[in-house]
């Protein structure tokens, strides 16, 4: 049996982030030991480790427990998997598409620079008026 350090050590998933995932139920309450300490057994660290690995590939948390809620029926056949799969495929290709658009615009301000000063620069100039931008890039969902 782990503690939650060790667990946290084992699959890199820091220990606040291990108690947010049991407070939403992503993963089981853990024994305790007599002192009260958490305490996880193989079964914990694997589903954990699935958790990271999902996460790691963007998976929302809403998709991964749909597919833990899959993985503990194992009779079942995979097609409803593979429809949590290639919508989180989907949803990469749409992020890829909004990246590329980004890195068009950026790209196109930069080669725009006249590098004089601040009241000539085109990066100042597009980011204060969306309306000098070549793509409609808001709400991209690309983090601030």
């Amino acid at each position: 049996m782990l503690s939650i350090g060790k667990l946290s050590a084992a699959t890199g998933v820091k220990v606040p982030t291990i108690r947010y995932y049991e407070s939403i139920g992503l993963l089981p309450e853990p024994e305790r030991s007599t002192g009260n300490q958490r305490l996880y057994g193989p079964r914990q660290q694997e589903r954990l480790a699935f958790i990271r690995h999902a996460r790691d590939l963007g998976f929302p948390l809403d998709s991964i427990r749909e597919l833990l809620s899959l993985s503990d029926r194992p009779d079942m056949p995979c097609a409803a998997a593979d429809v949590v799969a290639r919508r989180q495929l989907q949803s990469v290709r749409d992020r890829i598409v909004r990246l590329e658009a980004l890195q068009q615009e950026l790209s196109r301000m930069l080669a725009q620079c006249a590098h004089g000063t601040i009241s000539d620069c085109k990066v100042i100039e597009v980011l204060g008026d969306h309306a000098h931008c070549l793509h409609d890039h808001h709400g991209d969902g690309v983090p601030s």
